[in-house]
């Protein structure tokens, strides 16, 4: 069997094992990325970092023994920091920075044994939905190279769903975990608040917002990656709730007889494509074959208010990175440049009024859920859109924001509450794009999540479903 096949067809667990069989090499796996990178990277653009030298090094030394020992991984451009080698966060400003050591959650997945190739493409700073950066040009979805991968982590999902590698990092503030992995096929768990450190540059990021995990190919690997990197350390300002057991344990664990309420009506209103309306309910209609009790229901929200007070934090959070390496106006992208405007508008009061009201909200969704252990809705109220969707032109800078309203009506409010959530690769539409459904679980509860995503996985399996990047 070519290790090109062995890339295609296991995920990281299987790849670690045939390591520690001794029946290849983290030298060959990591050969057989790269040249999986040489091969389809110039039609999707979602490594924009290549690590070559550093792989092979770290491959033919003595690695550390765990779960992932000698896979290949790929690291997003944001957030996350290795030491001697640039993190241009997609903005032309940094695009020479280079930090001079490694983030603990790089720290983590170097001890898990993962071996890092290269990074991946992400928007200025994380902004939006798509990954369009001036800096690297657009990266492009695998299933079709005229839409988008999704962002902020679509670099990443691109790179999972072309089968560069088996699982690549992602972080997620407002969706950019669960995007991009409905826009791409692939798995995409955002775990709760605080599970994964920030450290040792942040004690939380966009007041809370902001979470660090992956995109998968399976649901075991995002389970036993994240019994990996979960923890917080020293001086975090507040800590996940503790886990009863390692997550890998959950995936194939009984789920019981789950509660689950649907819903395919955005909280704000918006329209919901009817591929996406489809999608949730054929999993609501899974679920309930499955044996668990599904009710079309949702908690009282005002999603026009939640909107309103998620972009003062959000445009609070893009303005603090402007003042703090005093960013000048033409230095980054108009819309970057008009949301620090957006942020510098809104005060203190503001701010803390925002706070107050999300905290409001969380605890009414936390009420919902007393009755129910999971909410499912589409991860997405549009099937992956083309490329350009959301440019912003000069007159109107601000119009990508409008235009992510309009698709990412569902993932913003669960970094707003901490709550854990994921998208599933569960429905492929009539044109052959992948359309994620959203399942939301209890703060603290990724472990009702594993073991139901795990059920759906045995159900409805998506593994041999992948793009013909041939």
């Amino acid at each position: 069997m070519s290790l090109s096949v062995e890339l295609k067809n296991h995920d990281a667990h299987s790849l670690a094992e045939l390591v520690r069989a001794k029946e290849v090499t983290a030298l060959e796996l990591v050969d057989a990325a790269i040249a999986r990178i040489e091969k389809v990277n110039p039609h999707l653009n979602a490594v924009v970092t290549k690590m070559y030298d550093q792989a092979r090094q770290a491959a033919g030394s003595k690695l550390p023994q765990g779960p992932f020992t000698g896979v290949p991984f790929l690291l997003k451009d944001l957030i996350a920091t290795y030491a001697g080698i640039r993190m241009s966060s997609g903005a032309r400003l940094l695009k020479d920075f280079v930090p001079d050591h490694d983030s603990e959650l790089v720290q983590r997945y170097k001890r898990a044994g993962l071996i890092i190739i290269g990074k991946t493409n992400a928007p200025e700073f994380g902004i939006l939905p798509t990954t369009e950066p001036e800096l690297f040009g657009p990266t492009k979805n695998p299933w079709d190279i005229t839409r988008t991968a999704g962002g902020s982590s679509g670099g990443s999902a691109a790179a999972v769903a072309a089968r560069i590698c088996p699982m690549a990092h992602g972080n997620d503030g407002g969706g950019s975990i669960r995007i991009p992995a409905s826009n791409c096929g692939v798995f995409g768990l955002k775990p709760t608040r605080a599970r994964n450190t920030l450290a040792p540059d942040m004690g939380d990021m966009m007041g809370g917002l902001v979470c660090e995990h992956a995109l998968t190919r399976t649901v075991r690997d995002s389970a036993a990656l994240l019994d990996a990197t979960a923890g917080g350390i020293m001086g975090d300002p507040y800590w996940a709730p503790p886990i009863k057991r390692p997550f890998i344990k959950e995936v194939g664990a009984d789920p019981g007889r789950l509660r689950i309420a649907f819903t395919t009506k955005a909280p704000t209103g918006v329209p919901v494509h009817a591929d996406c309306v489809q999608a949730v309910q054929e999993a609501a209609s899974l679920c309930e074959k499955l044996g668990h009790v599904v009710e079309e229901t949702l908690p009282a929200l005002d999603g026009d208010a939640i909107t309103r007070a998620f972009m003062v934090k959000w445009a609070a959070g893009i303005s603090s990175i402007i003042k703090a390496l005093g960013i000048k106006q033409g230095q980054v992208e108009p819309l970057t440049w008009g949301l620090h405007e957006l942020g510098i508008k809104n005060d203190a009061a503001d701010y803390l009024n925002a706070e107050l009201y999300l905290q409001q909200v969380a605890r009414a969704i936390a009420a919902f859920q007393v009755n129910y252990d999971i909410i499912l809705t589409p991860t997405l109220a549009q099937p992956p859109v083309k490329l350009g969707f959301f440019d912003s032109p000069l007159d109107n800078p601000l119009n990508g924001l409008r235009r992510a309203g309009e698709i990412a009506a569902f993932t913003p409010i669960c970094n707003a509450t901490g709550q854990p959530a994921m998208s599933m690769p569960l429905y492929w539409n009539a044109d052959g794009l992948p359309i994620g459904t959203h399942f939301i679980g209890r703060f603290g509860d990724e472990a009702t999540l594993f073991r139901l995503a795990a059920q759906l996985e045995e159900a409805r399996p998506w593994k041999d479903k992948h793009p013909k990047m041939e």
